[in-house]
């Protein structure tokens, strides 16, 4: 089954579909396609599918769509049984996913990678946020990085992931404020801060190639989660490039205001109104608390 948000990337998968359509076909692929209609719209149709027996469940789309896709393999907070594996064909505009797990972005590259059956076993993680239960595979993060993918989620899309990341980027550091954060790690005493950001990293990527936690292992059981304090603003600035290098706990001058813990519960709360994302949508505001599940999904790999 493949899932397609026609609104990926821009529009352009919806207008292209037809002609994906054929390329996917003749990559050998035997897939069966259903469009998703409204937000969360993919999650139902990926929990039918998995149900329903279905080999492999495919987004076509960007983090987004296969974050609701990815959902659609968990029913009340737990994993459905089921031999299901999650593919992707990148079609959107991060691309953030597909960069850890070195899934091709073209077309016809990444549907022969559903073809081939090769699978990675990984984690995931559940998070409890405003009454509602959600699950991720990438990144969640609360702080400017949310407020950076507000700003890109309902600004338009048509110079791709990368410069619509920078923009935003540029923007949000103009006019942020620190917020006044708690974190808590596996029942550990908090750490109240002044803080940028706090990331729970379960793969590398962020914001249309920023490879914010380069450490991260997406099957070790284990969070990876950076602490990012009162970073000053010409400080985010200079260290905006060595963030997408994946550089940044090298620098001296970066790495005081940096704090790495690994975990398995992460708890955060604030004080202030701090906007939560998962996969870079923006889910909802703090308080927010974050679970990893070990293996809890065969995700469709290279060999």
């Amino acid at each position: 089954m493949v899932i397609v948000n026609p609104a990926a990337g821009a529009g352009r998968v919806g207008r292209q579909w037809q002609r994906t359509a054929v390329t996917l076909r003749e990559a050998g692929l035997d897939f069966e396609e259903r469009f998703t209609t409204a937000p969360h719209h993919a999650t139902d149709l990926a929990r039918e599918a998995v149900k329903a027996g279905k080999q492999a469940v495919v987004a076509l789309g960007g983090d987004g769509t296969l974050n609701e896709v990815a959902n659609g393999f968990f029913e009340a907070g737990e994993v459905i049984p089921t031999a299901c594996a999650l593919g992707l064909i990148p079609y959107g505009t991060g691309g953030d996913t597909r960069r850890t797990f070195a899934i091709p972005i073209d077309i016809a590259s990444a549907a022969r990678v559903i073809r081939a059956g090769n699978t990675r076993t990984i984690d995931a993680g559940r998070v409890w946020i405003g009454g509602r239960m959600l699950h991720f595979i990438n990144i969640a993060e609360a702080g400017l990085g949310a407020d950076v993918s507000d700003r890109v989620n309902r600004a338009p899309k048509m110079l791709g992931g990368k410069a619509s990341f920078a923009i935003g980027t540029f923007a949000g550091l103009a006019g942020w404020k620190h917020k006044q954060m708690s974190v808590i790690v596996d029942g550990q005493p908090p750490r109240d801060l002044l803080a940028q950001a706090v990331t729970i990293a379960n793969c590398e990527y962020y914001g249309g190639g920023m490879r914010v936690a380069p450490m991260a292992v997406p099957d070790d059981g284990l969070f990876d989660v950076i602490i990012t304090g009162a970073l000053g603003k010409l400080e985010g600035l200079q260290g905006f490039s060595k963030i997408y290098a994946g550089t940044h706990f090298e620098d001296p001058k970066l790495r005081l205001k940096l704090e790495h813990l690994r975990g398995r519960r992460v708890e955060v709360s604030s004080t202030d109104s701090v906007l939560v994302q998962l996969e870079g949508e923006v889910v909802g505001r703090l308080p927010a608390t974050f679970e990893i599940m070990p293996r809890a999904l065969r995700l469709l790999v290279p060999a």
